[in-house]
């Protein structure tokens, strides 16, 4: 008789957390670059990175993913759990994980803090306001949306044309009413009036720029190029132009500092920014990034959605931009989603199907191809559900096999570090054995056009690539403003590796429609949007903040 696991947040409010300077102590960072938020959180101090400057990098481990599915797959819960599972064989190892949006935690999907006894803690704190970054981007953010008003209302001495605004205003929750707004109703003194409207925090450039930012100074010069606006003659106003990066940065002086808290079993874990995975790259830091592996042995780390996009990007675009070379990635799939891929339904899969699975198979195979094309090692971490039968386990584990990826069952979210020994002993035996040759996929010297069709038909197994007319106008304005020789960043469907949702396993005979492209100059991407992308969600019929509660003592419950 399966034994029942208590809820996320009972199992972190049990935790047996150690003060994290301890923590910090263990690792060797030292007292005065610690700076504290409360007794089980910190950020650390920038000036560690000249310390360590010459102690040589762990190994660079991603954790990707199958295309998601309402099935779940737990990416950040395998993250958490193979962290501890390396520590325990003896590997010291961090963890780096995007932080939690407050709109998806008061909405449907919850926190982002991992599962189970795969948790990072404190639980509550990490899901809510954490250590105020979020806060922070958001008011840099709104500040540069407050500069463009003023300055078109004192006199718009740069020609700002109002219908070429392409900066918007950000909130850090899900709220539909504000995503098409009016500005500047009220009379002259409210300024001029013009439609606007508002995205989710963790969309902003700001974010994004953050998260790839080498230092304060890198941050706030990516913050001066950012391009808010075209002026009359159709040339780009930048942020720069606007005087306002300064204040932006000192804004986020402390937002850039990375962050430190733990795991259930007192792994350190890096939680720092948290950028969409579909209008932006979908990873956590870079300075987080490189400060673990120099902490550490191993570093292990994860990219939003499935590996068509966040594995992608933080190959194509994070790595390429931090100089980070990868040594492994770890693929996570369930059997549950691999036979929603395969045709069955969500309340079916509970029930033995070894023909769908067989079918959904091609996706994780077209996941593993993928992984391999940027010169890098894969294994497959199978997240083990109650209701796996025998048989479909052994027959994922015999498909990884025949197709030449090793695979090792995982069952972190219930026994933790203990539930992830044998894939941490057979990725350390990947790293080992194998010689990983990373490259890019494609040259950011091409043409706009030659990089997205690199991406749809070697990433998405897709025929081509079909450009609309306003696509086509933007990619020629941009490259004669030269800003066209920058790495892509695609924003398509997550659910599918073509741009329709419902197209699930590995389809073929698709081409991926591209609608609009846009520059995030200071990010230093170009954002190529397909189908319709959501960047401000909107709240759920019942949301999850009708669930969530505090008592007379401040215990939390209800978040997960």
């Amino acid at each position: 008789m399966a034994v029942k696991v208590p809820s996320d947040i009972e199992i972190a409010q049990q935790a047996k957390m150690k003060p994290i300077g301890d923590i910090a102590k263990e690792w060797g960072i030292l007292d005065e670059e610690l700076e504290m938020y409360g007794k089980y959180k910190a950020k650390i101090n920038p000036s560690i990175f000249n310390r360590l400057k010459d102690r040589p990098d762990g190994k660079l481990i991603l954790v990707t993913a199958i295309n998601p599915t309402p099935a779940g797959e737990g990416k950040s819960t395998t993250t958490v759990g193979l962290g501890q599972a390396l520590n325990k064989i003896g590997k010291r190892t961090v963890i780096a994980l995007r932080e939690p949006s407050l709109g998806p935690v008061f909405g449907v999907k919850g926190g982002a803090a991992g599962g189970g006894y795969a948790q990072v803690v404190p639980m509550e704190d990490i899901n809510l306001h954490f250590t105020g970054d979020m806060h922070a981007i958001t008011t840099a953010h709104n500040l540069l949306s407050a500069a463009i008003d003023n300055h078109i209302h004192h006199g718009n001495a740069l020609r700002i044309d109002p219908r070429q605004i392409v900066w918007k205003r950000v909130l850090d929750m899900n709220d539909r009413a504000l995503r098409e707004v009016i500005v500047g109703l009220g009379g002259k003194a409210n300024g001029y009036v013009r439609q606007d409207g508002f995205m989710i925090t963790v969309a902003s450039e700001v974010m994004a720029i953050l998260c790839l930012a080498a230092d304060l100074m890198d941050l706030k010069a990516r913050l001066s190029r950012m391009v808010v606006a075209y002026n009359e003659d159709g040339q780009p106003v930048t942020c720069g132009d606007l005087k306002v990066q300064g204040a932006m940065a000192t804004v986020l002086k402390d937002a850039i500092k990375p962050n430190l808290v733990q795991t259930l079993e007192n792994t350190p874990a890096l939680i720092h920014g948290g950028p969409f995975a579909n209008i932006a790259h979908g990873c956590n830091s870079i300075m987080a990034t490189k400060l673990g592996l120099k902490l550490g042995e191993y570093l292990v780390t994860e990219a939003g959605f499935g590996a068509d996009l966040g594995a992608e990007k933080f190959l194509d675009i994070k790595c390429r931009y931090g100089g980070l070379k990868p040594s492994a990635v770890v693929i996570v799939a369930t059997i549950r989603a691999l036979k929603m891929h395969g045709g069955v339904k969500k309340g079916e899969l509970g029930q033995e199907n070894l023909e769908a699975l067989e079918k959904g198979f091609a996706n994780l195979a077209k996941q593993v191809e993928n992984v391999r094309k940027f010169g890098l090692p894969a294994m497959v971490a199978v997240n083990r559900f109650v209701s796996d039968t025998p048989a479909e386990i052994e027959l994922l584990l015999k498909k990884c096999n025949e197709f030449g990826v090793e695979a090792a069952l995982n069952e972190v979210w219930a026994k933790g570090g203990e539930g992830g020994v044998e894939m941490a002993e057979k990725l350390v035996k990947l790293v080992e054995n194998s010689t990983p040759n990373y490259r890019p996929l494609y040259d950011v010297e091409a043409s706009i056009p030659q990089k997205v069709e690199t991406i749809v038909k070697e990433i998405y197994g897709g025929d081509g690539v079909v450009f609309s007319s306003k696509a086509l106008k933007e990619i020629k304005r941009l490259e004669e403003l030269g800003l066209d020789k920058l790495p892509i960043c695609m924003a398509k469907t997550q659910y599918s590796l073509s741009d329709d949702p419902n197209l699930l396993g590995a389809p073929k005979g698709f081409e991926i429609h591209v609608k609009e492209v846009r520059v995030s100059a200071g990010a230093g991407f170009i954002v190529c949007l397909t189908g319709e992308i959501m960047i401000m969600p909107g709240l759920p019929k019942v949301p999850s903040a009708e669930i969530i509660d505090i008592d007379e003592n401040g215990v939390i419950t209800g978040l997960f």
